[in-house]
């Protein structure tokens, strides 16, 4: 969309282009995603992380702790969301939102969750599904606290226990996903791991010590193609980028 509006001679908002971005996926893709990777892909700071507030589009950064650098794992494994559950967890989360009288799961404590659960409002596959978004918003604000701290080893907890919800109240992940971020953890370096993305297949990302990044890389991608030797899996080291923008020539 950039480059058409600079061969147009046009500019939009970078917060417009996300937004249009997602509703292209919404309306001509058919995958009912949240506007987080249109956002990051249009306003990402080099460098740093952000605090993504998703009602009112609001983005705060906050660097990324000093000496780690940020490990990207291709699982190999190919996904398509539009035939995936992905619509149908978020249908699940709509209901539960419903459920609870709420117009979204941000409105909604552990407390009430569970109150709402012994008061029989939701069904067990909901109140999983449920519970994984309502934690999951409260590990995004700790995480972005720890950024602001430094605290790169809270930060990795974090993001294990991420993967847990995913892998078991979220139920995205997969064999391959899972298989990836175990072996991650095990390796030297290692502050944290979880599967990225919408799941069912596609890439997990580790947080790994700068000065251990190129050797866990190897081992990493080694230890993986012996589990699953049939997949173009793939490793990367890299670090937060600056949204998409022109290229110098």
């Amino acid at each position: 969309m950039l480059a058409l509006l600079a061969a147009a001679g046009k500019t939009l908002p970078l917060v417009k282009i996300a937004k249009l971005a997602q509703k292209a996926e919404n309306t001509y893709v058919g995958t009912n995603c949240g506007i987080l990777d249109q956002l990051s892909s249009a306003c990402a700071v080099e460098g740093e992380a952000m605090l993504m507030d998703c009602r009112t589009l609001a983005l705060t950064p906050a660097k990324l702790p000093a000496g780690t650098s940020v490990v990207i794992a291709d699982t190999g494994k190919r996904r398509g969301l539009v035939d995936s559950a992905y619509n149908e967890r978020r249908a699940q989360c709509e209901a539960g939102a419903k459920a609870l009288s709420v117009t979204h799961l941000r409105e909604v404590t552990l407390h009430g969750l569970w109150r709402a659960t012994i008061d029989g409002r939701l069904a067990s596959h909901a109140r999983a599904r449920c519970e994984h978004v309502v934690a999951e918003n409260g590990r995004t604000q700790a995480a972005f606290a720890c950024l602001k701290a430094g605290d790169a080893v809270a930060f990795g907890q974090l993001m294990d226990q991420s993967h847990a919800d995913l892998r078991d109240k979220f139920e995205v992940s997969c064999r391959e996903l899972d298989d990836m971020v175990e072996i991650a953890r095990r390796i030297p370096g290692c502050l944290g791991a979880r599967m990225t993305g919408a799941g069912f297949g596609g890439c997990a990302v580790a947080l790994v010590k700068s000065d251990h990044a190129a050797a866990f890389a190897d081992a990493l991608l080694a230890a993986y193609h012996a589990v699953h030797p049939d997949l173009p899996a793939a490793v990367y080291v890299t670090g937060a980028a600056p949204g998409a923008g022109a290229l110098a020539l």
